[in-house]
């Protein structure tokens, strides 16, 4: 049997834009995918700190050392600039894998 476990989360990045007149994702970082092991197009499911909206997306570069987070498309209607995000991408693997399996985990401030 194969379960689902959190494999990279971004706990707590600031939205630094939001722009509605885009096809929809979430712009971010390169550093800081490449830090937990997201990679560009993958799913990701989002949680606003702030007011407590959950969505799905996917994750796309944008400017390497920027520190972008940018909500995109339909998002930006769902969080607002300086909201803080708890960004999940998750992965399939065996019970024995699990078992032993730690996420990569980047914190934006001191919880």
């Amino acid at each position: 049997m194969e379960i689902e476990v959190l494999k990279a989360k971004l706990h707590r990045i600031k939205v630094t834009e939001a722009c509605l007149d885009y096809e929809g994702s979430l712009t971010l970082d390169p550093d800081d995918m490449e830090a937990v092991g997201i990679f560009p197009y993958e799913k990701i499911l989002c949680a606003d700190v702030e007011n407590g909206n959950r969505f799905e997306t996917y994750a796309i570069a944008g400017a390497r050392g920027s520190g972008v987070c940018c909500l995109n498309g339909a998002a930006a209607r769902l969080g607002k600039v300086g909201d803080r995000l708890i960004v999940m991408a998750f992965a399939r693997m065996s019970e024995d894998e699990a078992a032993n399996w730690q996420p990569k985990v980047k914190h934006f401030e001191s919880v």
